[in-house]
């Protein structure tokens, strides 16, 4: 739950900080026409590449590192796809809450 809370707020920070470095740009594609669907839309599939990019990454580590720790684990096989996939799962939702947040407050 730690590292959950962790990774939403580290999330929050790096798409926050993103957006509001490109508040003048999003007001100006505003200004020239653009919908805030569309700006939403873009900001979301940056913020959600990151958590892709991240999740995939320790994904693999988690991989690895579970292999290195094979004796410690008792009555759970190391490559639990299961557990891999529900970590994965929550934490893309975290994320998709993270990037929301902020690509909110900009566009009201």
């Amino acid at each position: 739950m730690v590292g959950l809370l962790l990774a939403a707020i580290g999330i929050y920070g790096v798409t926050a900080y993103s957006v509001a470095q490109r508040t003048r740009e999003i007001g100006i594609r505003v200004a020239l026409g653009a919908r805030r669907a569309e700006v939403i839309r873009m900001v979301l599939r940056q913020g959600m590449s990151l958590v892709a990019t991240g999740s995939l990454v320790g994904l693999a580590i988690a991989a690895a590192g579970s292999q290195l720790l094979r004796g410690l684990l008792f009555g759970v096989p190391p490559l639990d796809p299961l557990a891999y996939c529900a970590a994965a799962s929550l934490l893309a939702v975290v994320g998709l809450s993270a990037c929301f947040a902020p690509v909110r407050r900009v566009t009201q």
